[in-house]
């Protein structure tokens, strides 16, 4: 598999990624329901067989636990490139909040080390900029934690413009993660130029739009979804979005026909041909998934398909 530059880092990339977040489980509110931990650990090996050289997670899924799976699946391995995330943390009562400060980030960051099993994090990222105030606070740690040797790059996710000029007045910003998807396409509007113009590495998620546009998703399907899959109570799984986002599968399906590829490669692939994204994470809870999705990495859409997609979108905003 062919590797792309990421940014201003060292780092060679493959243009998908094993993406860890539906691994971490239920049980928390923003989980997809439970897993069979066996089943991840042996998607992660066969993802990286299949010469996917990154893995994105964060502390918060699962309230720790995908680290953890992470950390089990990449042991005794020759370790692929490890991307982790802080500033969202949880108590007792397994409730999630954002917090920004220096002692806490510090904290979240040898918890992560402990859990992965690692000694150094090769990308390390703010989640979410909230609070907004402590934005500057928190991207300090993370400069400390590059000075300190805890990590390799910083980076942040769900940043906009303006929240990255203030973080970058105190260290470069190396790479942003964005949501990017046919269904959440407002990314290219801003931020996608602004990192392409300074050389800010981007890695997308949910490039599928959580599953929606993978070519399996169904109203049924939706129905008998777990109580703790967080996408129950989403309003793109709901009324008119809903039918609206099933119409758009329905295209991506037709164009990946006479391809041999799903709706879901189709839908990657949208994302990785603008030219400011470098690589776009991919969740996968299976082998099956996981070498249907490696497809993705190379197929590209012909000017009249992306026309076809663009057309769709412009019609059903």
């Amino acid at each position: 598999m062919h590797t792309r530059q990421f940014g201003k880092t060292d780092m060679q990339i493959t243009p998908i990624g094993i993406g860890a977040w539906a691994i971490g489980g239920g049980n928390w509110e923003f989980g997809w329901g439970s897993q069979d931990d066996t089943k991840s650990i042996a998607t992660i090996k066969r993802g990286l067989e299949l010469g996917i050289n990154w893995i994105d997670t964060a502390a918060v899924y699962g309230l720790g636990h995908s680290e953890k799976i992470v950390g089990e699946a990449i042991k005794g391995r020759e370790k692929p490139y490890i991307f982790t995330k802080c500033s969202l943390v949880w108590g007792e009562d397994r409730k999630v909040s954002n917090k920004l400060k220096a002692d806490s980030i510090k904290r979240e960051c040898e918890a992560s080390l402990k859990r992965l099993n690692i000694e150094t994090i090769d990308l390390y990222q703010i989640h979410w900029p909230n609070p907004d105030a402590d934005i500057e606070e928190g991207w300090s740690t993370l400069d400390e934690l590059k000075k300190e040797g805890k990590v390799r790059h910083i980076g942040v996710s769900n940043f906009n413009v303006a929240q990255l000029k203030r973080a970058e007045k105190i260290a470069p910003v190396e790479t942003l993660q964005p949501p990017y998807s046919l269904v959440h396409p407002d990314a290219e509007t801003e931020i996608l130029p602004y990192c392409e113009e300074n050389n800010i590495g981007v890695i997308v998620y949910s490039p599928m739009a959580s599953g929606l546009l993978t070519g399996t998703m169904t109203k049924d399907r939706i129905k008998n979804m777990p109580d703790d899959d967080w996408r129950k109570n989403d309003t793109e799984y709901q009324g008119d979005r809903l039918e609206r986002n099933l119409q758009l599968q329905q295209l991506l399906s037709d164009i990946a026909f006479p391809h041999n590829v799903t709706a879901g490669v189709v839908a990657v692939a949208w994302t990785l041909q603008n030219t400011a994204v470098t690589a776009a994470i991919v969740g996968s809870r299976s082998n099956e998934q996981i070498e249907d999705m490696i497809m993705a990495a190379e197929f590209r859409l012909t000017d009249f398909e992306l026309e076809q997609i663009n057309n769709f979108v412009a019609k059903h905003p």
